[in-house]
This record gives structure tokens, C-alpha cells and sequence, in this order.
């Protein structure tokens, strides 16, 4: 064994050879050197403004719903490596991804029967869109190759997610008039219990009426948009989306990406709305934050006519799909969450969230606050810059705590196992960014 590299030295090469996401190259700040992560804290190498552990506000982007080193998710992990680390999906299958496949058709929607594994977030998108494209194609219908979305959305980095974000308030402006040009909805209306807007209604039956010869598919975030801007809608839109979709014989792809596995207050946001897409995303919180993998769900009307065309298989195949490792602990935490009262936790911190952010209202710099599930967001009157950024963030880290804000957002989606302190601890974190962000 080598060894162990020095913080300063970690971070020196990080510098030289590390592109980190989001970042320049060579980076301009030095990130945190993290040694170990146990529960809902993250332990750092060495001390920084006089910190030693921060509690996760962020479930690392989302993905570890029950915490660090989980003694269940770990044996899970540890039983499978001594079986098989990864073999190919194709021509092969074995027990783990079988469970996995069968498991998701329990538990999400009907009629959504089929599933697609692989290794993302974002490719469960490209297979989703590819989905809709080829089951047009093969009933002879190419000319619905486009799909529609609304603004403020965010489905990934990768070529066809990029296409169906939010082409001016998003990140992937860089590649307008590259992408394959989708159709946009304006914004939906802001807020969980807004209701019907009628205004925004007729917006969406005309737009898909003019376009619905050539559209293939509807694809959103259900309920909550993500990292577009951490904007709630009403679930009202999506019985719309379902009505107007099955009117004009279109797809509807729910992205449930970071919304899935009960982050919103429902174990898919969909259920909001009783409401069942022709296409589900998955991935995230899949795995309980511990290996990469995603799944992409489908009816069987979607796979049968696929399966009808020209080229009678999805054309799609990663290296790594199905990947045992991933496939066993994504069984042990879907297991571990559906264990538990886990809506009981995630409406602990609803309210938890709910009290404790109401205060940074008091803040001349902050415009907003929305709470759904466990999820909480502060919006600011402006966009952080670079140095804002920075300051708010070492503001929080004086407290104890890891957030990523981005944006004019300080947003936090806390594991489910959170205890009320630590809870409490992350919105005095919030309100500190706040105040440091306003300076």
C-alpha cells in the first residue's frame, strides 16, 4: 500500500490533475478534503474554519437517503463482492438485477412494466428520449422526433438531456443552435398548491395541438424542479400533461430522477397526482448513495412497439448496466426505505425545515422560502457571485454543515435519517449563508 498522501499534498494534485464538476481547469478554489463519512456527517482530513465534521445537508446530490457507511447497505455491498463484482447484461442476467427489475414494477406506477438499467442519471434520460424516438419509428411514424418540456427544467449533461433543459435559464446555453431543437412550454405556474391556472391551460392544449404531429414525447420533473431552479408545481399540471398527451397520441416521460424514493413526500412525485407516465427516470437515490446506476421504466405498449419495428431491439446498451454490486444495494435500500415509516421522517422534516427556514424571511436579501418533504429552499434577491459563493459556503462550514448553493438558491435535501439537531443545525447553517451572501 502507498502511502497516505498529506491534505496539502491531496490538494495539490487535486489542483493539477482533478476537474471537478462545474469548475474550471486548473481549479480556482480548493475543495474540501474529505477522510470518512459515517450517519449524516461528513468527517474532513483537517480542520477547516475550526471544523472538523459537517453534517450532510445535501445527501450528496441527493443519493444518500439513509446516510453514510449504513451497516445494511454496506453487507449488502460486501456479500455481493464476494459473488461477483460485474459481469455483461448481455446475453447474461443474474439474480441481483432480476430482484431489482421486479422490485421497480412493484413499486412504482402501473402500468410501467419494463425496465432498462443503466449507469446515470442522465443516460436513464438518453434512453428515455431514445425510447420515444425509436417507438415512433418503428410504427412508422418518424416525423414525431421532437420533444416538448417546459422551462426551468433540468434532465441531465449528456447530448439529448442537454436538449430538453431550459435552453436560456439553464447551464447548457453554451450549445444553443447545436442541440437537436425541442419545444418549450413556458415556465409552469410557481407552487405546490396553486391549482389549475386556466391561462396556462390553454397554453399548453395549443401547444400541443400545433406541434403534436411532430412530437414523440412530453418528458418533465414531476412536481419539483431540480437543479433548473428548485421550483414547485402543482400536481394539477401533471393530470393535465396525461389528458392533453393521450389526446394528441404523444409520450409522457416523468423525470423522477431526484425526485423519486420519497424526497417530495411521496414515494414518486408522480403520486402527487395519481397520475402514471409511458416512461419513468430513475436514479440518485437508487443505490442509497452508493454506487451509480439509473433505470429507465416503460409500458408495454412502449416496449411492444419497439419491439415491432425495423430494428426490433432498443438500441442502447451500457458496459456496466445491470452491474451486480449496484443492483445488490440498490435491492438493500429500497428494502431499508420501505422498511420503515420513512413518511413519517420525511414529514418530521418538512416541519422541521418549515420552522426553521421561516426565519431568514427576516433577511432584506432573501426573497423567498419553499419546503416540500424534505426538501427546503431560500431563494436570494440575487445570484451568488464567485466570491458570494465562497462566503456563503464558509459561512455554513462554520456551522457545521456542507451545502452546495448555486445560483441565487441555498436549497438543502437532507438524508431521512436527520435527527431533529442536526436538522435545526442545517437552517441556522442556511440562515448564516444567507446573512454572509447578502454582505
Amino acid at each position: 500500500m502507498p502511502e497516505p498522501l498529506t491534505p496539502g499534498e491531496l490538494r495539490e494534485l487535486d489542483r493539477q490533475h482533478v476537474w471537478h464538476p462545474y469548475g474550471p481547469m486548473p481549479g480556482r478554489e480548493d475543495p474540501l478534503v474529505v477522510e470518512s463519512a459515517s450517519g449524516v456527517r461528513l468527517r474532513l482530513a483537517e480542520p477547516v474554519e475550526g471544523v472538523r465534521e459537517l453534517v450532510d445537508g445535501m445527501s450528496s446530490w441527493w443519493s444518500a437517503i439513509h446516510g453514510y457507511n449504513h451497516p445494511v447497505l454496506n453487507e449488502a455491498v460486501r456479500g455481493q463482492l464476494g459473488r461477483m463484482s460485474h459481469v455483461m447484461f448481455g446475453g447474461l442476467t443474474h439474480e441481483p438485477a432480476v430482484r431489482l427489475a421486479a422490485k421497480l414494477v412493484e413499486i412504482t406506477p402501473e402500468p410501467l412494466r419494463h425496465v432498462f438499467l443503466a449507469d446515470s442519471g442522465s443516460v436513464s434520460v438518453e434512453v428515455a428520449v431514445k425510447m420515444c424516438l425509436q417507438y415512433w419509428r418503428s410504427l412508422g411514424r418518424p416525423e414525431k422526433r421532437r420533444m416538448l418540456t417546459w422551462r426551468g427544467g433540468y434532465h441531465g449533461d449528456t447530448w439529448q438531456p442537454m436538449a430538453v433543459c431550459d435552453p436560456q435559464g439553464g447551464m447548457h446555453q453554451l450549445w444553443s443552435g447545436v442541440l437537436p431543437e425541442q419545444v418549450f412550454a413556458d415556465a409552469p405556474p410557481a407552487g405546490f398548491d396553486a391549482g389549475a391556472d386556466p391561462a396556462y391551460e390553454a397554453h399548453l392544449r395549443e401547444l400541443m395541438a400545433r406541434h403534436a404531429h411532430e412530437l414523440a414525447g412530453v418528458i418533465v420533473e414531476p412536481v419539483v424542479q431540480g437543479a433548473g431552479g428548485m421550483r414547485f408545481h402543482s400536481p394539477a399540471l401533471l393530470r393535465l400533461l396525461r389528458e392533453v398527451c393521450d389526446e394528441h397520441d404523444v409520450l409522457l416521460v416523468f423525470d423522477e430522477i431526484a425526485t423519486g424514493f420519497g424526497r417530495s413526500g411521496e414515494l414518486f412525485a408522480a403520486g402527487h397526482a395519481a397520475v402514471s407516465p409511458d416512461v419513468m427516470c430513475l436514479g440518485k437515490a437508487l443505490t442509497g448513495g452508493y454506487l451509480t446506476m439509473s433505470a429507465t421504466l416503460c409500458t408495454t405498449r412502449v416496449a411492444e412497439g419497439i419491439s415491432r419495428g425495423e430494428v426490433p431491439v432498443l438500441a442502447h446498451g451500457p458496459t456496466f448496466m445491470g452491474n451486480p454490486l449496484a443492483a445488490a444495494v440498490a435491492n438493500a435500500s429500497i428494502e431499508l426505505l420501505l422498511g420503515y415509516d420513512w413518511r413519517q421522517e420525511v414529514k418530521r422534516i418538512e416541519a422541521g425545515l418549515r420552522d426553521g427556514l421561516a426565519e431568514a424571511l427576516e433577511l432584506p436579501n432573501v426573497r423567498e422560502v419553499r419546503v416540500l418533504g424534505a426538501i427546503g429552499v431560500v431563494q436570494l434577491d440575487r445570484p451568488l457571485d464567485a466570491a458570494g459563493m465562497s462566503a456563503a459556503s464558509r459561512a455554513a462550514v462554520r456551522e457545521g454543515v456542507w451545502l452546495r448553493p448555486f445560483r441565487d438558491l441555498l436549497y438543502v435535501m437532507p438524508p431521512y435519517i436527520t435527527g431533529d439537531d442536526d436538522l435545526a443545525r442545517i437552517c441556522t447553517a442556511v440562515r448564516a449563508a444567507a446573512a454572509a451572501a447578502g454582505r
